[in-house]
């Protein structure tokens, strides 16, 4: 292995492209392969012992089509449904979070900055906190719709942390965008937004400097778990005292023949599922806010500062799920047939279970490693078939020019729009050419894929129904043409033929 000589590593299972990747090798000492954070969610990696295989591409055209195709700053996006896949996770996303987030009375709060320099400087002096509510001057660079870079300076109110988050966007991207506290989801949105504005080149940079300053600050922020951040509600005993009561109420009534035994386990299900969930709501109120006194010496609410909370709202780890167990009620166990046993669990994990409770749990621990073991073995053999029955479709024309396709709507459910019309048909051809209301005028052209900003206009046209091509209506002979089949989601351009 040496110098510009890019190498394969795969990690089984391969279950997808980017299961196998190219990287530029760095020798090192020591007999681990270590491997780039941003790259473990595509291969389902982590760090207790996986093992990887590396194969070294021989022949000049192998290399050169390493570096091409399979290099893994050239796989930025899932080939299943085009989202980035070189996001942060874990560590880095509680960092951001922390550097985004707003603190009441933070040391500095209400000092004004000239620029984001200074901003950084008195960070570094200690003269202002890192989630202080300050004004900063900030110099914008925005990309108009026709590629053009514009700069700005606004006075902005925002945070000391996300004036030093600003410092490592790249040009062409608004404040805006990270204005805000910045949890799981936004920071995908955020990477998917500069590649489709800035490109694959700046946006590998950035991620790549986004995950050194979330692990800095996660470092900082030293949030770490202790037993007395599990806070337990004051709610739950009373909670817990009222359904038992209520049970009782409903023991007698069965004892004197009012109620069948069906009835009674029904309405006892009943009692304790809405118990369990007064107790997590109750727990996650507890956990959520904290009271602060603010400037003018008033008490106020703020989001709490409290660890657990804050790897959960961040989307880094835990979910309210498994806080609820940890801290509310462990709640209603099921028998291995399906059955749900009367008696709840009504500890949690940091009170501790008695041993009738141990034993009601285990049916759960042990049905869920039993089932793991055998849906592996369906999902790989449902896979295989899929694949079997797909491998001979391939794009075999350009354009076969049919106007038939499929109708798409927004997805409504309940009188909310679930999914927009725009989303639904990203990605795709338009099959006949869209007209306003009034029919006089074409709003989107036929022939035309639809990108990020088509979406949005869209969303402001008031379209209620498009016609777009469909692999389904296309009247090419033998597989479809590229026009029917729409854009390649790997790449974000229309499919290539082959």
């Amino acid at each position: 292995v040496i110098r510009e000589h890019p190498v394969l590593l795969n990690r089984a299972p391969t279950l997808h492209r980017l299961g196998i990747q190219a990287f530029e090798p760095v020798l090192i000492e020591g007999k681990a392969i270590q491997l780039h954070p941003l790259v473990c969610t595509a291969y389902n990696a982590d760090f207790d012992g996986d093992q990887m295989a590396v194969h070294v591409p021989l022949t000049l055209e192998a290399q050169l089509e390493a570096r091409a195709l399979m290099m893994s700053t050239n796989n930025v996006l899932l080939p299943a449904d085009g989202q980035p896949v070189i996001v942060p996770s874990q560590d880095v996303v509680l960092g951001v979070y922390y550097m985004t987030r707003e603190r009441i009375n933070d040391v500095g709060e209400g000092m004004a900055f000239a620029d984001v320099e200074e901003v950084s400087r008195a960070y570094r002096a200690g003269k202002v906190g890192l989630q202080a509510r300050v004004k900063v001057r900030v110099k914008e660079v925005i990309k108009t719709e026709d590629g053009e870079m514009i700069t700005r300076r606004e006075i902005k109110d925002t945070t000391v942390g996300r004036a030093l988050l600003y410092e490592i966007v790249p040009d062409g991207l608004p404040y805006e965008l990270i204005n805000r506290t910045l949890v799981n989801k936004d920071m995908s949105s955020l990477i998917n937004t500069c590649y489709r504005t800035v490109g694959l080149k700046e946006t590998v940079i950035f991620a790549d400097q986004l995950m050194y300053m979330g692990y800095e600050y996660s470092t900082r922020s030293g949030s770490s778990i202790g037993v007395e951040d599990f806070v337990i509600p004051e709610a739950k005993a009373r909670i817990i005292e009222e359904s038992e009561a209520e049970i009782r109420e409903i023991e007698s009534q069965f004892a004197s023949g009012l109620v069948t035994q069906g009835e009674k386990y029904n309405k006892v299900i009943d009692i304790w599922t809405r118990a369990n969930e007064l107790v997590g709501a109750a727990m996650m109120e507890t956990l959520a806010t904290e009271v602060v006194t603010n400037r003018d010496g008033e008490e106020e609410e703020q989001n709490s500062f409290n660890s657990i909370w804050m790897y959960s709202d961040s989307g880094a780890r835990g979910s309210p799920a498994q806080i609820r167990q940890l801290s509310g009620m462990r709640g209603l166990m099921t028998k291995p047939d399906g059955s749900i046993i009367e008696t709840p669990i009504t500890a949690n994990f940091r009170e501790g279970l008695s041993v009738m409770q141990y034993f009601i749990s285990t049916h759960g621990a042990r049905k869920g490693l039993a089932d793991t073991a055998l849906k592996t073995a369906n999902s790989g053999y449902l896979t295989r078939r899929l694949v079997d029955v797909a491998q001979d479709l391939v794009v075999t024309e350009h354009d076969c020019g049919t106007d038939n396709g499929l109708v798409m709507t927004a997805v409504i459910e309940g009188g909310d729009v679930v999914e927009a019309l725009g989303n639904r048909v990203l990605g795709r051809v338009i099959a006949q050419d869209v007209m306003n209301a009034e029919g006089d005028d074409v709003l989107v052209p036929r022939g035309t894929l639809i990108d990020e900003k088509w979406v949005s206009r869209i969303e402001g046209m008031g379209v209620d129904d498009i016609l777009v091509r469909s692999p389904i209506t296309c009247e090419t002979r033998y597989g479809v043409c590229s026009h029917c089949y729409g854009r390649d989601l790997g790449r974000g351009h229309l499919v290539n033929i082959g």
